[in-house]
């Protein structure tokens, strides 16, 4: 499954929900989605909170999962090809001096 496959597979899940809905509870807005984002990435933080690794690999799974189908939903809802930009964005790394920094 690529990058648009799993978009599509989220929308449906998020229309199913009915968080499309104007009248929901979680509005798809690119702030809030922000805000998820962020949340979801600490809880990924929390697997490793005073541990080198993560006690639980299948949970730790999951939050990964959550984050990336909140970064496939603010990208969907910004109108970014998240695969063209990470594309985009690997090639310019590749030019980028890492040292100086």
């Amino acid at each position: 499954m690529d990058i648009r496959e799993l978009t599509e597979e989220m929308h449906r899940f998020v229309k199913a929900q009915g968080w499309y809905e104007d009248d929901s509870l979680r509005p798809q807005t690119l702030q809030n989605l922000a805000i998820s984002l962020v949340l979801e990435a600490s809880e990924v933080l929390e697997h490793f909170q005073w541990q080198e690794t993560p006690r639980n690999p299948q949970e730790l799974a999951d939050e990964l999962a959550d984050v990336a189908l909140y970064l496939l939903q603010i990208a969907s809802i910004a109108e970014i090809d998240l695969e063209e930009a990470i594309l985009r964005k690997l090639k310019i790394n590749y030019h980028r001096n890492w040292e100086d920094k």
